[in-house]
């Protein structure tokens, strides 16, 4: 069944601040991911320092698989002006990952370690051997990499995490999904969307047994260049009509919105209104995005008396 962290402090830096002194040796990606993962924590995962936690502290009592791998950059593109969208080819075929988690990205030579949403499906993983992920361009090293020095074939090394997922299994009763997404925090909710996506197509193709409710995204942002993935989006609306629709919300919007667009768009913040139509007890809510819309969002659903075991978020920063 579904599962994901419950109104906890669990987060996922898709934005990521913080030093690391050490620098380590420039060797393989996976002698890097061993040696900074003994650094970062003490073994009963106490935090010692008293520094601003980066991605390895804030995780560190999350879910981590034990399989690492290398993998080597096999497309780069610009998803917006301010985000670039890696696609990554896996070497390891154990390698796996739930719709909604997140990766340690190692870099050769770069002492800081990245903490990225995926925002591929896990039936691209499957069929390509490939996943993807989008990063936003900021001074945080990993981060910065990406956007100025990662080239077609660059080598890194990934590990999976994350207790924020959307993994349905045949014989489950349907779910209806309202996902929730704001700026880049759209990246795990893209992943779930792909999959369910997946689990249409071969429920439709291939007589699978899971059963699927709808989906409703509302994803917010500044303006409509800063909404990632909406032609992709819209072409999954097109190609499942009512089961997966999107309201796209814009808050500082300047410019003329493309007629392609102009059904789906909402001017403002998600409000009450939009979300108390979706109340149900076969509901669950998936949040990402800033810690400040996440504590409004909540809130927000509280009030509207959305049981808070149906709630699942996860942060960035």
């Amino acid at each position: 069944m579904a599962h994901a962290t419950i109104y906890v402090g669990c987060t996922v830096p898709q934005l990521l601040r913080g030093a690391q002194s050490r620098i380590f040796p420039s060797h393989s990606p996976l002698g890097v991911l061993r040696h900074s993962a003994f650094c970062y924590c003490t073994g009963n995962g106490t935090i010692k320092s008293k520094r601003k936690m980066d991605h390895l502290e804030r995780t560190a009592n999350n879910f981590r698989q034990e399989v690492i791998t290398q993998a080597k950059v096999c497309g780069i593109m610009n998803e917006s002006e301010t985000v670039k969208r890696l696609r990554l080819a896996i070497a390891n075929k154990d390698f796996t990952f739930k719709a909604g988690q997140w990766v340690d990205f190692f870099i050769p030579g770069v002492s800081i370690v990245g903490g990225f949403s995926i925002c591929s499906s896990p039936g691209l993983l499957e069929r390509e051997g490939v996943l993807e992920l989008a990063v936003k361009h900021t001074v945080h090293p990993p981060a910065h990499w990406i956007h100025t020095e990662c080239t077609l074939d660059s080598e890194v090394a990934l590990r999976v995490g994350g207790d924020f997922f959307f993994d349905p299994q045949p014989g489950d009763s349907p779910v209806n999904l309202v996902l929730i997404a704001g700026g880049v925090g759209i990246n795990p909710l893209f992943s779930i969307l792909l999959h369910i996506a997946d689990l249409h197509g071969y429920q439709e193709g291939k007589g699978n047994r899971h059963k699927l409710g709808t989906a409703k995204l509302y994803y917010s942002a500044k303006n409509t260049s800063e909404l990632l993935f909406k032609k992709n989006i819209l072409g999954l609306m097109k190609a499942f009509p009512g089961k997966i629709t999107c309201c796209f919300h814009v808050t500082q919007q300047r410019s003329q919105i493309c007629k392609e667009l102009q059904p789906h768009i909402t001017e403002g913040r998600i409000s009450e209104k939009d979300l108390e139509k979706h109340v149900s007890n076969d509901t669950s809510w998936y949040i990402c995005g800033p810690p400040p819309m996440i504590e409004s969002i909540s809130k927000l659903l509280t009030n509207i008396g959305v049981p808070r075991n149906r709630v699942f978020f996860e942060k960035w920063w």
